[in-house]
């Protein structure tokens, strides 16, 4: 036996916006029960800015060096300032499962060999890049032209870099993992990748109820975990955490299946995709771009994606603003799913056409 539970609305598909800064994407989900939004992208926001991992440098042995606290003949840089441009370098590596010792802290033995003629080509100093010092490797350098150092004269010195996987922010001082060897120089260790992650809750609407609602998740990272990575990661994460406390179920719930569509509900959806663009209030040149592209109905419009819209001619963000906004006004949106009647983006035009007549048979 099992309680019954009246059913939630949950989201069928997720929107994905890709923002003009690199590494930030935008991902919208509706609709929530009053209250859900809330509880699912605050847990999500936690847990994407404490729990994500990444690897990042910890330690550094640069030949010659002992210390942090001194100059370097040749180098515009004290060593104090080379160990905080280290600290800033972004390697990018997903540890897989079916790959043995990949969460084990990593060597990485380097050479730095500057010659007089690279300096002289360089108008008297040569800047050295993380990206020539890691080169070919395990890792994927993110910032390759992160510089490390400025040489005014030439250089040949051995390099060891320490990198290891974990997650939020480690002192240098915590570095117990690991014997620290002669000349090793530790590292301020910055795992997180998640760079800002904001959530917003909108109101949104479900037929005719606009009590729900919908939540807008802003992530941006910096490089070495994509957006899409970690929303992945952090959902797991969260039905990992949450899984701890299966043991004390002791009776099971079900939920009502969703009611059909009414033969109602269906007919005032397919009136407004049947609608012409110039029968509902957009601006000339809104309607103008959208007649150039060749799209004639409601139908047509909100099958396409948000993407593929802004490719078309004189078409910018105002006018797509405008649109959705309209859209939004009518219960529609963007990249709609029309599979279950039928339309898909191919046959739009077809399907639209002879179910418009049809409905006007009926009447």
């Amino acid at each position: 036996m099992s309680v019954k539970y009246h059913s939630f609305e949950l989201p069928t598909t997720i929107k994905v916006e890709d923002a003009p800064e690199e590494n930030r994407s935008r991902y919208i989900a509706e609709p929530f029960v009053k209250g859900f939004g809330h509880t699912v992208g605050n847990a999500l926001r936690r847990i994407m800015l404490n729990a994500i991992e990444a690897p990042a440098i910890v330690s550094v042995i640069v030949e010659g060096i002992p210390h942090e606290y001194m100059s370097v003949d040749g180098i515009i840089e004290d060593m104090t300032h080379i160990v905080l441009n280290f600290k800033n370098a972004r390697l990018r590596k997903l540890p897989m499962d079916d790959e043995p010792g990949s969460k084990e802290t990593k060597v990485m033995k380097r050479e730095i060999n500057i010659t007089q003629q690279m300096i002289d080509d360089n108008g008297g100093q040569y800047a050295f890049t993380i990206g020539e010092l890691v080169g070919d490797s395990d890792f994927e350098v993110v910032n390759p032209d992160l510089v490390l150092f400025n040489a005014t004269q030439p250089q040949k010195r051995q390099v060891a870099l320490k990198v290891a996987h974990g997650r939020g922010y480690l002192p240098s001082e915590a570095h117990a993992n690991v014997e620290k060897i002669v000349d090793e120089i530790y590292i301020d260790a910055c795992f997180s990748p998640v760079v800002l992650v904001n959530y917003f809750v909108e109101d949104c609407r479900v037929g005719g109820d606009t009590d729900f609602d919908k939540v807008i998740l802003d992530i941006t990272t910096d490089g070495r975990v994509t957006p899409q990575e970690v929303l992945s990661f952090a959902t797991q994460i969260g039905i990992l955490h949450f899984s701890a406390f299966d043991e004390l179920k002791f009776q099971n719930i079900t939920f009502d299946t969703e009611e059909e569509e009414t033969s109602s509900d269906k007919d005032a959806l397919l009136s407004k995709l049947g609608l012409k663009i110039n029968e509902i209030e957009l601006s000339v040149r809104s309607t103008n771009c959208l007649a150039q592209a060749q799209i004639d109905t409601i139908a047509q419009l909100v099958v396409m994606p948000e993407s593929d819209m802004l490719k078309f001619r004189n078409f910018g963000k105002k006018s797509l603003n405008e649109i959705k906004a309209k859209l939004e006004e009518m219960g529609l949106y963007l990249g709609m799913d029309l599979s279950k009647y039928g339309i898909t983006r191919d046959n739009v035009k077809e399907v639209i056409s002879e179910l418009t007549n049809e409905m006007a048979g009926k009447e």
